[in-house]
């Protein structure tokens, strides 16, 4: 089994390391030449452009996209639709609109083939840990893959098992592969997966600050803490209820730099916050926490905001309190 890679950043340059470490090869495409010259250097089959690549793998194919949300994407499913042969698969296995997978996939399966949405979770440690995967789409293709999943998936020695689980239930989600359900399944959990990452990213964030400044000199001496944060955060990752593997990772951050001098503070966001609460607005899903954190990031990008400028303009108006400016 082989399978065809489009799109070499660090996502899709690791998914295919990933893959060679289980045996399965790749042949691999993308807009810059050093980008395939250093995968074909790690043993990637390289193809010219994106026809080299369909002409260079065995039916029934399968070519993975992965590249930007937007025209990237669309302009290489666009072509697929024309390259690929029915029975075929394309996959769309970056953070897409799950809305687009719906429509994309309706495209491909009008020329007889086939379309999965993964949604990824790894980043740039999925190399070394594995890949969580979202899958959306038709079950044949699904299970036809499936040893290209096991092996980019993290494994069941992961996680330790859940208790209570039945027996007989599917292997696939203990090694951290599942398959949602039909076309755009796997993106829509994505973007929550994403959305959920959002607020409790942010729930830290604002936890760590109320820590930082306990020794604020704001406060009375009486009530001032001096507290070691990155002591705390190293505390808090062994038996703690919000242990996790983001706090490991600020953990890691803030030892070292206690005081995360090398940061902007701007936060950005690439998409599935805001599609998330568009559904969750959609759905009449309350989904406040949601909501704050992806308008906590817009608001770390502002400097000196305009709406806090109205709102000191307005205290003054009525109470006659002038800030410093």
């Amino acid at each position: 089994m082989r399978l065809g890679m489009v799109g070499l950043g660090r996502m899709g340059a690791n998914l295919v390391r990933r893959l060679a470490r289980a045996g399965i090869s790749s042949v691999v495409w993308d807009r810059d030449p050093a980008a395939v010259a250093t995968l074909a250097a790690e043993g990637a089959e390289p193809a010219t452009d994106l026809a080299d690549l369909v002409r260079r793998l065995d039916a029934p194919r399968a070519v993975w996209v992965m590249l930007p949300a937007g025209a990237a994407t669309e302009d290489a499913i666009a072509q697929l639709s024309t390259l690929l042969s029915p029975g075929d698969v394309a996959i769309d296995g970056g953070n897409g609109m799950w809305k687009d997978a719906i429509r994309r996939a309706a495209l491909l399966r009008d020329h007889g083939i086939d379309m999965l949405d993964i949604g990824t979770s790894g980043g740039v440690w999925g190399l070394a840990r594995g890949y969580c995967l979202m899958i959306g789409g038709p079950e044949a293709p699904v299970r036809r893959l499936d040893p290209i999943f096991a092996a980019l998936a993290p494994g069941e020695a992961a996680a330790s098992p859940t208790p209570g689980r039945a027996p007989d239930a599917d292997p696939r989600p203990p090694n951290g592969y599942v398959h949602c359900g039909p076309n755009g399944a796997g993106h829509f959990t994505k973007m929550v997966h994403n959305a959920i990452e959002y607020g409790m990213m942010q729930a830290m964030a604002e936890g760590l600050e109320l820590l930082e400044q306990a020794g604020s000199e704001t406060l009375p001496p009486e009530h001032r803490l001096a507290l070691d944060v990155p002591e705390i955060t190293e505390a808090w990752r062994r038996g703690s209820v919000v242990a996790s593997w983001l706090l490991d990772l600020t953990a890691q951050a803030l030892a070292a730099d206690g005081e995360l001098s090398t940061y902007s503070g701007r936060v950005g966001d690439s998409g599935e916050g805001r599609w998330a609460v568009q559904a969750a607005i959609e759905s009449a899903v309350p989904a406040p926490v949601l909501s704050a954190a992806l308008y906590a990031r817009f608001r770390s990008r502002q400097s000196g905001p305009f709406a806090d400028r109205a709102l000191s303009a307005m205290r003054n108006a009525f109470g006659g309190h002038l800030e410093p400016k």
